[in-house]
């Protein structure tokens, strides 16, 4: 979800809700602490630089019960951080703890925002050996044809 999809979002909604991957709600409490952008530059395993950039949030949960964060309230946050950071429109990635910090790539439902898991890569399987996925089909599936040996057919 790319950060003016955020913006978008939070116009048409009156309460913030984050629904974790398996469906949990993120307790109502919790507060975004941080908006900012994340820029890795790096290598991959073949050799090639790479940069990439990201906008952050990182949503966090405390004793604070009274206090709710406000869909306005979030966009002036963001509207501050596009002001002051220079955050382009980029895709949106959401920082929460749990067991640990975990990353998650970000969706809407029209009413709630999806945690949604994310997955790591190799960014250059050609160049590591690693072999292609191969098609996986039953051998029931396997029609026989005039050119497949079949027992007691003399081809053998």
């Amino acid at each position: 979800m790319k950060l003016s999809e955020v913006k978008q979002a939070l116009l048409s909604i009156e309460s913030l809700t984050f629904l974790l991957p398996e469906g949990i709600q993120v307790p109502a409490h919790f507060h975004i602490t941080e908006v900012g952008m994340i820029t890795r530059h790096f290598i991959d395993c073949g050799g090639k630089e790479r940069l990439e950039k990201k906008i952050n949030f990182q949503l966090w949960e405390a004793g604070d019960y009274d206090h709710r964060l406000a869909p306005k309230k979030l966009t002036k946050i963001i509207d501050l951080a596009i002001d002051r950071l220079g955050l382009g429109d980029l895709d949106v990635e959401v920082e929460y703890q749990r067991d640990t910090i975990g990353k998650y790539n970000l969706g809407f439902d029209s009413q709630n925002f999806l945690l949604q898991a994310s997955q790591t890569a190799c960014l250059a399987q050609e160049n590591c050996g690693i072999p292609e996925e191969k098609l996986k089909q039953p051998l029931a599936s396997l029609t026989q044809d005039n050119s497949t040996c079949t027992p007691g057919g003399g081809c053998c």
